[in-house]
């Protein structure tokens, strides 16, 4: 499942360690220039997401196979639904990578390190990363999302919980690269991309995002990457699919997005979901389908869908170990390693810059 999305940006900066009163001057003068550096770059980044980001929809919607970019997903209510996926029955991935962090932790901490600054790219809740606080003890923690209130609600809870860790949250969309602002420090990030999202980019996508990751990483950086492995057709169309129609509510409701950033008018009583595994392009596929004939409008346009046509919304490729660990290495980075649950469903990889 891919990332978050919103319309708006967020920084949020907890002090370091100890309560107001003891931070001295020194501090909270490199706080409020980190602050105001960032809040330069979000509306750098405001301005131009709102014009690529209407253009983008245009296109896909126009195209002849119509298609939808994954990132429309992520509004508020998406990234609530999408957390509910995470706990259903079929929707195996969240759990089983949690469960190789688990038996794991040491030996992942050993590998990556520890006292690093911690980049969370598609943060979501944040909780994936939060659990690795106590080990992986990072000096600076910076959570990236697409979803800028849902990322918002987040990073206020985790301050409280953790007033010793310096946090940053970025609204970002991945989809068109990652830049991070001057003020995350460069040295010794260890960027952390959990829960398989590299899969919703298309190979060659997959690889200039790596690379352009490796450039990122700098002195003594590195990345650790959550990668879903190819399975029995099944266990994929389950997961994509799921018997209490969550997968079908959390795809419908990219079409309700669509209409806040476009101002179309697509009612989804008019579409359905559909969820499968492609086996000949090794990838997990969703769409939404016309029930009926529908005339779908949106200022300056317009389209007609007849009954039965599709709008592709996402893409979830699956690898082999050795196809990703081979992937990494081919992007510019080393010392690959990689765990794996028993059934061998979900890998986690380690690959150092």
């Amino acid at each position: 499942m891919p990332l978050d999305e919103s319309e708006s940006a967020i920084t949020i900066a907890n002090p370091d360690f100890g309560s107001f009163d003891l931070i001295s001057e020194t501090l909270q003068r490199r706080q409020a220039l980190r602050t105001t550096d960032a809040l330069r770059w979000r509306n750098r980044q405001l301005s131009a997401r709102s014009l690529h980001g209407r253009d983008e929809l245009l296109t896909g919607l126009n195209a002849t196979q119509a298609w939808i970019p994954s990132k429309y997903f992520y509004d508020s209510l998406g990234s609530q639904l999408f957390e509910a996926i995470t706990r259903l029955p079929e929707y195996y991935p969240t759990r089983t990578e949690a469960a190789i962090f688990s038996r794991q932790i040491d030996d992942i901490a050993r590998v990556a390190g520890r006292g690093r600054n911690l980049i969370d790219l598609g943060a979501g809740n944040c909780e994936k990363a939060a659990s690795l606080f106590a080990v992986l003890q990072p000096a600076q923690y910076v959570a990236v999302d697409i979803s800028a209130e849902y990322l918002e609600t987040a990073l206020a809870r985790l301050r409280r919980q953790y007033p010793g860790i310096a946090m940053t949250g970025l609204s970002v969309d991945m989809s068109e690269g990652l830049a991070l602002p001057d003020s995350i420090p460069a040295d010794g990030r260890l960027f952390f991309y959990p829960g398989s999202s590299i899969g919703n980019f298309t190979p060659a996508d997959a690889a200039g995002f790596l690379s352009d990751l490796r450039r990122q990483c700098l002195q003594h950086g590195g990345l650790l990457i959550g990668v879903d492995l190819i399975k029995e057709k099944s266990i994929l169309d389950a997961a994509y699919d799921d018997a209490l129609g969550v997968t079908a509510a959390f795809n419908l409701n990219a079409l309700n997005n669509v209409n806040t950033v476009l101002g179309s008018d697509f009612d989804v009583r008019d579409w359905r979901h559909l969820g499968f595994f492609n086996q000949t392009m090794s990838r997990a596929e969703m769409h939404v389908e016309t029930r009926l004939a529908v005339d779908v409008n949106w200022p300056g346009g317009s389209r007609r869908f007849e009954a039965g046509e599709r709008i592709h919304t996402e893409n979830s490729y699956k690898y082999s170990v050795e196809e990703f660990g081979a992937l990494l290495r081919r992007t510019g980075f080393h010392n690959v390693t990689a765990w794996t649950d028993q059934r061998n469903w979900f890998a986690l990889f380690y690959a150092s810059a």
